[in-house]
């Protein structure tokens, strides 16, 4: 039992974390025009 909460908790970290990933990606690119959305700022 230990083993199974143990991969489900490994399983819900990883999944969130793909998902933060993907939302700041897409918010990152979509309002600042691209690649150069670094340069925007100064």
């Amino acid at each position: 039992m230990k083993h199974q909460a143990f991969w489900k908790y490994i399983a819900k970290t990883l999944f969130y974390f793909i998902i933060i990933v993907v939302l700041l990606y897409l918010y990152s690119y979509s309002h600042t025009g691209g690649a150069h959305f670094i340069y925007n700022e100064f």
